[in-house]
């Protein structure tokens, strides 16, 4: 192509690849990428293929990529596209470059069969198993003789990809190697499926119902009987070994094993209807519900007690389920957990889930049975939303929870039921975690606010100094969004200190982070890594594989910091202190807005919330900033918005933010309390007790890595904050000062 028709295609410049042999197909090429691919898809395309142009292979490698890789990404995602030039590149590194042709030709239709991308990457990491185990050592330490079976095998991945699961094609292909790893010939008649023993080991392995020969048949069951038309993922039971993949559904689709085993005389093909159909009812029928204020044993009560009821629902629908159900769920047997030595809940909930289904259970617990009636009772009534039916899981919990559940020894036995999803579904959250982000944040909704308000509480322990012991979940906290008022009076806040904020800004500037940290042993860099590329081009001269990532870059050694400011909202600071002109609570305010714009200039994790208390009963939590939002007007109307009333149980909401704080992922966990008096409530009379339980809190939250400091506007707190914080403290005795103390505070504590 000239330079003039390379100026009029900017796409075939981007392509930097010169083959000839890619001219006359290329605008036809862009033409379906464009029609298939995202403008990002696009470029990652042409960047894939300008890659795999520099491994030195000819035009094929490039020409297969080319032709291929926008179909399969139409189907698999986008993600394929910079996975499959990145495999091709490692592929390339390797003394099997001459299969990567082959690879890539049958790449299509490994990948139309698999259907997930995971489940790809699983297969990428058979052929490099294999590659490694095959290839042949002389010198000990790379390998210098390429595989004598690897394109054989890859010719006949298609076929062995449609008779096997991909557990069952590792345990062939491991066959393979262990037992003619050393003999090349009969190596080669093995994996081209050309040996008796070859087709032996694949017969053992054909087992169970393929997902992949049933795929159109549960397509169509789907549409027939839930009229929906979702897309089925498989994914391969074979590939984690610490715990077993179980089937769950998302907005990319319903994730289901690639095999089932024919099972107490239920076939594979009806226990993949039995779970499409249980995930279909979810969809149906179930509404999620706020996580935060249940505990696990809580969660998984819901969890069971909902499973049964979508169950249900569909039994009217679809009588014939009840039976496939019942044959698949387990049958525990009553009194064969003994809550002597062993947790008994799961056992407790598989009994009531199977009696929730089955008429003919056959149990004669009394709490069973009066559960069973109330849940069928409810249905009947029709007060069945997934809120309601959570009353009934957690009032069996509540009744019969014992001592013993708290033990580690859990029973298991027929406890599983692995036809039923994980129900990550069910469940969202205020305060979203790093592992919490794929859940839809509606927090900004009017619905989602008048349902915070009706949050069940979350019961912590407190400490009694007298007999030394916790009382188990004695306190109630209950949580809510704060209520808001006038961003506008906040801006004037900061109006009101832009001398404190110029001054803040320098002092800022010096906690950014200004090292940069070496990273090496990268493939591209912005410089030479020495020591590395002379050791690769002494590899290089002894005839030894060099090591191609002879390059380094470097980046920011940044902060890593998760702040929580706990404030306290009791009556007391609707007070006016000696010496000034505001009320407590209108300084916090101040101090808060110029903290807040603080934390936001250098980007570490912050969050606030605030707390007062009307007896053990009623400890209320209101979030005010969490850690997923950013300083805006949202956030500055609730603090403007800030109201104080009731007593101090300060214990229970340092552990109530610390359960927020301990689930965000980062080096150093800060929660800072301010506070203008001692822990009290209107139902203690020692004033100690309170004291104490705030002490071991401070402990408790020690053992988890969270750092506490008190800031207290009490000029008697010597009396008692020590005995609380020890040397993490601070009292400030001039309030007036407290609006530039507490940035200056952070900014030394964080620095």
């Amino acid at each position: 192509m000239s330079e003039t028709e390379l100026a009029e295609n900017p796409n075939r410049e981007k392509l930097n690849c010169g083959f000839e042999q890619i001219d006359p197909v290329f605008d036809d090429l862009m033409e379906e990428a464009s029609a298939l691919l995202s403008e990002q898809g696009v470029e990652d395309y042409l960047a894939g293929a300008s890659l795999i142009c520099m491994i030195g292979r000819g035009v094929e490698p490039v020409l297969s990529y080319l032709q291929d890789i926008p179909a399969m990404a139409d189907h698999l995602g986008e993600e394929i596209v910079s996975l499959v030039s990145q495999t091709v590149w490692k592929f390339s590194r390797t003394i099997n470059g001459k299969a990567i042709p082959v690879f890539l030709q049958t790449l299509p239709a490994v990948a139309r069969r698999l259907g997930d991308i995971d489940a790809l990457q699983s297969y990428f990491d058979i052929i490099f198993d294999m590659m490694d185990k095959t290839s042949v050592s002389i010198h000990g330490h790379h390998a210098t003789i390429p595989s004598p079976s690897l394109s054989d095998l890859l010719e006949k991945m298609p076929y062995l990809i449609s008779q096997l699961s991909l557990v069952n094609l590792k345990n062939w292909v491991d066959y393979g190697i262990r037992f003619y790893s050393t003999h090349p010939e009969r190596q080669r008649d093995f994996f081209s499926l050309q040996s008796a023993d070859s087709l032996a080991i694949l017969q053992r392995e054909r087992q169970g119902t393929l997902f992949y020969d049933h795929e159109r048949k549960l397509n169509l069951y789907m549409q027939g009987l839930w009229d929906d038309d979702p897309q089925l993922v498989p994914y391969s039971l074979g590939f984690d070994e610490l715990r077993k993949p179980v089937p769950y559904f998302d907005a990319l689709g319903l994730r289901i094993p690639d095999v089932y085993d024919d099972t107490n005389d239920v076939s594979g093909i009806d226990r993949y209807r039995a779970t499409l159909a249980h995930m279909a009812a979810h969809q149906r029928w179930t509404r999620p519900i706020i996580a935060d204020n249940y505990s696990p044993f809580q969660r998984m009560a819901v969890e069971f007690v909902e499973d049964a009821r979508v169950e249900y629902l569909a039994i009217q629908q679809y009588p014939g389920l009840r039976q496939l159900f019942i044959k698949l769920h387990p049958r525990p047997i009553e009194g064969a957990c003994d809550p002597e030595t062993q947790s008994c809940l799961r056992h407790r909930m598989a009994m009531l889930s199977l009696a929730l289904l089955d008429p003919a259970h056959g149990y004669t617990d009394p709490d069973i049975l009066e559960f069973v009636d109330r849940f069928h009772d409810a249905m009947a009534n029709g007060e069945s939303s997934t809120k309601n039916i959570a009353g009934i899981g957690l009032s069996y919990v509540a009744r019969t929870r014992i001592q013993s559940d708290q033990l580690a020894n859990i029973f298991f036995d027929d406890t599983e039921i692995n036809y039923r999803d994980d129900n990550r579904h069910m469940w969202t959250f205020i305060e979203e975690g790093d592992e919490e982000e794929s859940f839809d944040d509606n927090r900004q909704t009017q619905a989602e606010e008048e349902e915070l308000k009706g949050l069940p509480p979350r019961h912590y322990p407190e400490w009694d100094y007298h007999s030394q012991s916790y009382r188990p979940d004695w306190v109630s906290v209950y949580e809510a969004l704060h209520p808001s008022g006038k961003a506008t009076d906040i801006d004037k806040l900061l109006d009101k200190h832009s001398a404190v904020l110029k001054r803040m800004k320098r002092v800022l500037e010096l906690l950014k982070p200004q090292n940069y940290v070496r990273v090496r042993y990268q493939e591209e860099g912005s410089e030479l890594d020495l020591d590395i590329a002379i050791r690769s081009l002494i590899d290089l001269k002894s005839g030894s594989q060099p090591d191609p990532r002879i390059n380094m870059s470097h980046k920011h050694d940044g902060r890593d910091i998760a702040v929580m400011l706990l404030l306290d909202l009791s009556q007391s600071t609707n007070d006016i202190p000696q010496g000034a002109t505001q009320t407590i609570l209108e300084l916090c305010q101040e101090s808060v807005s110029l903290l807040s714009w603080s934390i936001e200039q250098l980007g570490d994790k912050f969050a606030i919330a605030g707390f007062h208390s009307n007896t053990r009963h009623d400890v209320k939590y209101h979030h005010i900033k969490g850690f997923s939002e950013h300083w805006d007007d949202e956030v500055k109307g609730r603090i403007a918005g800030m109201k104080s009333g009731y007593s101090t149980r300060m214990g229970a909401a340092m552990r109530h933010a610390a359960h927020y704080l301990e689930a965000q992922k980062a080096d150093k966990k800060l929660l800072l309390v301010l506070t203008d008096g001692e822990p009290a409530d209107i139902d203690v009379d020692d004033e100690q007790l309170l004291i104490q339980d705030t002490h071991k809190a401070v402990q408790e939250l020690d053992q988890q890595g969270i750092y506490s400091y008190c800031i207290t506007l009490d000029p008697n707190a010597d009396d008692y904050v020590t005995d609380i914080f020890g040397n993490q403290h601070m009292v400030i005795d001039n309030v007036n000062k407290l609006p530039e103390k507490l940035p200056a505070l952070f900014a030394s504590l964080t620095k």
